[in-house]
């Protein structure tokens, strides 16, 4: 067909139909147009996607697997992801009695439950120099810490890890994770990263998960009631390990483990359903947070 059947057949301008044509050609599809008296407009048949017909960022953002679309959205990826996943779906019409894509059928959603809005360094303004691949002085608010520490590190790239945005870099050729929400200003140095050799993101940030899953410095020996093993389940995961040789009708021996003894507050919501059996100073500090709790609700005495 002509552009100008085109047009009268669907009621529209020349203009739009040379914009959508080339639309179309941009999203693969196998769309000819020739010039002249003897040209037209025809569509090839048995023609599949060509992707090279996808642009360089539209490419690159395609191999973002594992984002939804908000975490695309807060790396400033959405636009571009959504466009090369267009001209994907575009490739040719679905017949009838083929499956339904699965995206249509299947949505990701990786943040957690009830989380509270955020603040600190996004991901998108990091995006950047990162890409750049530049060293960077962050200002770092630790829970742990007093006060915010200035730190210079050298950036692998950024890690979505269950709905947190992390920082994963070498700080004097040591590997972090630094949580993006706890850095508080950050700059470029004006330099290239240094970072350790045949050390990728993927690798770095694999070892660190690992490490921090399987690696703790304090096991603790409990016992927990029966109705109360599943919940513990679901809030430790891997760091509980149930002991099976000691079972009983009422409660299960299981080790715990905790990167620090802070951490051991944890512990603290199932109140007696819990029975800490060490290390001694787990015990301790259970009990200095559980004293220091009472008496912060005692009622106020009377005249």
């Amino acid at each position: 067909m002509t552009t100008q059947e085109l047009a009268s057949a669907l009621g529209v301008s020349l203009r739009t139909v040379t914009r959508d044509l080339n639309w179309l050609r941009d999203a693969g599809l196998p769309v000819a147009a020739q010039r002249g008296r003897l040209g037209g407009v025809t569509i090839l048949p048995g023609s599949g996607l060509d992707l090279t017909r996808l642009t360089p960022g539209e490419r690159d953002h395609l191999s973002l697997t594992g984002l939804d679309e908000k975490q695309r959205a807060e790396i400033d990826a959405s636009v571009e992801s959504r466009r090369a996943l267009s001209k994907l779906g575009a490739a040719r019409s679905r017949r009838a009695d083929e499956l339904l894509p699965l995206t249509d059928v299947v949505h990701v959603d990786s943040r957690p439950w009830l989380r509270a809005p955020t603040s600190g360094t996004t991901p998108a303004s990091l995006i950047g120099p990162v890409r750049r691949g530049r060293r960077l002085r962050i200002e770092y608010d630790s829970p742990r810490e007093a006060c915010p520490r200035d730190l210079v590190v050298d950036p692998y790239g950024l890690l979505a890890k269950a709905g947190t945005w992390y920082l994963v870099a070498d700080c004097a050729r040591v590997p972090r994770m630094y949580r993006l929400e706890r850095i508080t200003a950050w700059k470029e140095v004006g330099r290239p990263r240094r970072i350790r050799e045949n050390q990728t993101l993927a690798t770095v940030a694999a070892a660190l998960v690992e490490r921090w899953e399987h690696h703790h410095a304090i096991e603790v020996s409990a016992t927990i009631d029966q109705t109360q093993i599943e919940r513990a389940r679901r809030i430790f995961g891997q760091r509980l390990v149930r002991d099976d040789d000691e079972e009983s009708a009422t409660g299960h021996k299981v080790t715990i483990r905790f990167l620090n003894l802070g951490d051991v507050r944890a512990l603290l919501p199932f109140g007696s359903a819990i029975t800490v059996h060490g290390p001694t100073e787990v015990r301790a500090h259970l009990r200095d947070l559980a004293t220091s709790l009472a008496r912060h609700y005692a009622p106020a005495p009377t005249a």
